[in-house]
Formats: C-alpha cells, structure tokens, sequence
C-alpha cells in the first residue's frame, strides 16, 4: 500500500466500550478511528485546531469498515493509520489489531473534504498549509 504517513496508537479497551459480552461495540471501532486520525494529523501539525486556524474544516464524506475479528473488554488495542491522499482530500487507511495477539480485527478507511467554514463551500483541493505541512513531514522520515 502507497502512503504519505504512518503512525501508531495503543490503548486499551474500556468498559464503557463494550456490550453485556465484553465485546466491542461495532460502533466504537469509529471512535477508535477518530483517535488514530487525530493522531496521525497532530503528527503533521495539522490536528483539529489548525485547521479550524485556517478557516477550514473537514466533514467525513466517506467510511468504509471490515470486521475482522472483535476486540474485548481487556484487550489492548493497536491502530495503525496511513494518509494515503493529502493534495484533493484527506483519506486515511486503518488498520486495527489486538496488540496482545497480534490479530487483525478491523481495516478500515474514511475520506475528508475540504469546506470553507465560512462559506459552508466545499474545496477540491486541501489548504496549502496542509499541503506543506505533509510535503515537510515526509522530508524529514
């Protein structure tokens, strides 16, 4: 797989995550995303914050899931997300595993667009500090 940047989380599975089985809720495995995505932005100083600086936000436009296999209350969990596009939008591929294991449960991928959060308009290209941001970042691995 092609990408631009890769990083890596590890947390553990909460209760407040889980079913009456101690299982994950499907739902959760977005929320796991969410903080992987947070996480490989903030690593190319382009988090929440920055963005909304520059007067841009970034609505998911697109999310695809495939569960593999669950992840339980006591398990520890590793996300592994890959920027796979920066210049036309955000599109970010994950991979979730059971740290213990070494398992594979869950691949997934979303996609962001560009909007003006004044205007509400939608962009085709990202901001160049973006842009520049990932071009840096890349340079120095």
């Amino acid at each position: 797989m092609e990408y631009f940047v890769k990083n890596e989380i590890i947390f553990p599975v909460e209760f407040y995550d889980v079913d009456t089985m101690r299982v994950v809720w499907h739902g959760n495995y977005v929320k796991y995303m969410e903080k992987a995505r947070c996480a490989l932005l903030d690593s190319v100083n382009f988090g929440y914050l920055e963005m909304e600086k520059c007067g841009t936000a970034f609505p998911v436009v697109d999310m695809k899931l495939k569960y593999v296999r669950s992840l339980r209350f006591g398990d520890t969990a590793r996300v592994v997300s890959y920027l796979t596009e920066y210049e036309n939008c955000i599109k970010i591929k994950y991979e979730i595993y059971n740290a213990k294991t070494g398992e594979l449960c869950t691949k997934a991928e979303s996609t962001q667009m560009a909007m003006s959060i004044a205007t509400s308009e939608s962009s085709i290209v990202c901001p160049q500090i973006f842009i520049d941001n990932v071009r840096k970042y890349m340079e120095g691995k």
